[in-house]
């Protein structure tokens, strides 16, 4: 079945960012979009009392009739993080979110609104820290054991709409175990895509993806910090789209995409990301 656009609002400001992309990306896709906005302190207004989303959903009511997208309208009460999670977690949803403009300290003491979406939603989550569009350039973080696939599908179906450049990215990271698929990676990082291993088959197959989809695939493979390595590519490349997967899996290997590190990469990318967790078929 096909999964449904959820747009997420507290009234922050720069949760206009989620609506406006997710208009395009809906429109992108014929999705069908429900716009939920959150009023965190509802309880305190006084009865008929002006209600503090109603500019921004007559905002994006015309916004969703310009583009022609088919859409629904809810509203809850109660804290955002807690209320946009049980809401996605209902459905076949992809939910797009922003920053919520929390306080500091809040940061501080309860971590960001990205790790808890990133820990208790299971469907996919499109991050959009700010509006990069037209999409020219997208890249893919190709984690080598198949963990990116889900992730990799939704974002080729997008880029196929935009004739996007793709560029497959893989990060060899610095191992201690010494086992043989490590050290095929880090004695053959450069040309790890003609090597017979699980990585290098599946950097190939991920090639013959992007291609059948009609689309030219580059690959780059570095070798280093995950985190720091990806931060450089997307800003010497100057992406518009950052996609990558990840496991879920508290016994995955640390070099693979934990949710931290995916939403470490996530809080630092100055683009959407596209983010799916690894599902078995």
């Amino acid at each position: 079945m096909k999964p449904e656009l959820l747009i997420t609002t507290n009234g922050f400001k720069a949760t206009w960012n989620a609506i406006e992309y997710g208009a395009w990306f809906a429109e992108s896709l014929q999705m069908k979009v429900t716009l939920l906005g959150v009023t965190e302190k509802l309880d305190t207004l006084p009865l008929n009392d002006y209600h503090p989303l109603e500019d921004v959903f007559e905002r994006a009511v015309s916004l969703f009739k310009e583009k022609g997208v088919a859409y629904s309208l809810e509203i809850q009460n109660g804290d955002a993080e807690e209320v946009i999670a049980k809401k996605a977690q209902s459905g076949n949803f992809i939910t797009a979110v922003s920053p919520l403009g929390r306080p500091q300290i809040r940061r501080w003491l309860m971590g960001r609104s990205l790790r808890h979406f990133m820990e208790t939603i299971s469907n996919p989550i499109l991050y959009v820290p700010q509006m990069r569009l037209p999409l020219n350039k997208l890249l893919i973080c190709v984690g080598g054991l198949g963990f990116e696939v889900h992730a990799e599908n939704l974002a080729l179906q997008i880029a196929l709409q935009s004739h996007a450049e793709v560029t497959l990215l893989h990060i060899v990271p610095p191992v201690d175990l010494n086992y043989p698929t490590s050290r095929v990676a880090n004695a053959h990082w450069r040309d790890l895509i003609n090597t017979d291993t699980v990585l290098g088959r599946n950097l190939r197959k991920a090639v013959e993806t992007v291609e059948a989809s009609g689309l030219t695939a580059h690959v780059e493979v570095r070798r280093g910090h995950i985190v720091e390595e990806i931060a450089l590519v997307l800003k010497a490349g100057n992406y518009d789209l950052l996609c990558m997967g990840s496991p879920y899996g508290g016994n995955a290997l640390r070099q693979l995409y934990t949710p931290n590190v995916t939403a470490e990469i996530a809080e630092a990318a100055h683009c959407p990301v596209l983010t799916a967790r690894f599902t078995r078929v």
